[in-house]
């Protein structure tokens, strides 16, 4: 069945991987998708959340298990070369064109979904209870999930009893199953910190209150937050990934902004973390003599997720059976961020699982070489889609299948 299926499958990738669409804009991929799973039997509810897809499939009583997939790409100026790469240019949220790209493999997860969907409704005879689909908006922003919690998506629709959701991943061959139990990705925390300064002339800097060297001593002083006040066991990242400030070079102007992403694991630790920037940041504005008191804007991104520990180890017996024991894998957590937490948070037992999406040999070679690969969010990102999509569906139908088996 899963090869009889493929063609239609790798149709889809294809397409998807053709016309990507950014956060809360995918209109047309969710139509896609909800076109698809309505035609197996599912009942489908469109603009779930802004653009989000929700399919229902009831077979009987039994647990309610959600496999869920991203929906977005992101405003990446393709180039892999493949001759089914994208060309989409469209207006972002503030109104500039940029380019599109499915870099996070969010296309490979959409195929396999729909290929995993159509083998748990061609064969309902074999399990027991509702599955339930959903297509998730702005996932790459973390606010899709949010905002279809927001607008009742565990409330207007069955709540699961277990969530599921797989990612591509490059540090993995092709067809491997990567998995980790508790804290697997970081929380994610966006700083925005404006300092101020008395502006001048170049030449007179002693007439000013620089908020460039301000700024330099901030980035800097942060990372001690990491070195010097962190357990080294409860892994942390400050980086400072945007700093704005002048026009010229022989004018001090009167103010630097600066934008951070913080990831941490623990609360206590981000909370902490986040503390002990705003005090840094104040620390080092009042011992250069700043005119005023620095501004520190928190925008909370999304919370870490956590997978269930019992039932990763349950995902994980079920993987070795139907993929082998060679092809499932244990991997370090990660520090990059997810929304997929946000179900974890409302109370679902939910598992994230990797699936690996490079070539064998060319992982070989580049782990030999020492050179690292183009992974997701690179203009270069391109999955081996047809293994990686294959094995993708095999994993997650026989998890779901685990979950829903008849009583």
């Amino acid at each position: 069945q899963l090869n009889a299926n493929t063609p239609a499958v790798e149709s889809l990738y294809l397409d998807l991987h053709r016309h990507p669409e950014l956060a809360f804009q995918e209109v047309e991929t969710a139509k896609k998708l909800a076109e698809k799973v309505k035609a197996l039997g599912f009942d489908v509810t469109t603009g779930v959340g802004g653009t989000g897809v929700v399919a229902i499939l009831r077979n009987g009583p039994g647990p309610v298990v959600m496999l869920r997939t991203e929906i977005d790409a992101l405003p990446v100026l393709e180039k892999t070369g493949l001759p089914f790469a994208s060309s989409v240019t469209t207006k972002n949220a503030a109104g500039d064109i940029v380019p599109v790209m499915h870099a996070c493999g969010h296309d490979v997860h959409m195929s396999a979904w729909y290929g995993s969907a159509k083998l748990m409704a061609d064969n309902r005879q074999q399990w027991s209870g509702t599955l339930m689909l959903v297509g998730q908006p702005a996932e790459e922003p973390l606010l899709g999930a949010a905002a279809m919690l927001k607008d009742g998506l565990f409330t207007r629709f069955p709540k699961p009893d277990y969530a599921l959701s797989f990612h591509d991943e490059a540090t993995l061959p092709s067809g491997t199953v990567g998995y980790h139990a508790g804290y697997f990705r970081a929380a994610a925390d966006t700083i925005t910190i404006t300092v101020y300064g008395q502006g001048g002339h170049g030449a007179a800097p002693h007439d000013t209150r620089d908020p460039v060297v301000m700024a330099a001593r901030i980035v800097l002083a942060l990372q001690t937050l990491v070195s010097r006040e962190n357990n080294p066991m409860d892994p942390v990242v400050i980086t400072v990934g945007s700093i704005h400030g002048g026009t010229q070079a022989n004018i001090v102007p009167d103010q630097v902004t600066m934008q951070l992403t913080v990831r941490t694991f623990k609360d206590a630790v981000r909370k902490r973390v986040l503390a002990s920037i705003a005090r840094e940041v104040k620390g080092e504005a009042f011992a250069a003599g700043a005119p005023k008191e620095p501004l520190v804007e928190v925008r909370p991104g999304t919370d870490a997720v956590y997978n269930d520990p019992e039932l990763t180890l349950r995902m994980v017996g079920t993987l070795q059976k139907s993929l082998g024991a060679a092809q499932v894998v244990e991997m370090p957590a990660k520090m990059t961020s997810e929304d997929f937490a946000n179900y974890g948070q409302a109370g679902v037992k939910a598992v994230l699982l990797h699936i690996g999406a490079v070539e064998p040999g060319k992982l070989a070679a580049a782990k030999a070489s020492g050179k690292p690969l183009a992974g997701p969010h690179s203009p270069q990102w391109a999955p081996e889609y047809q293994p990686t999509i294959k094995a993708a569906i095999t994993a997650e139908t026989s998890i779901l299948l685990d979950l829903l088996g008849k009583k």
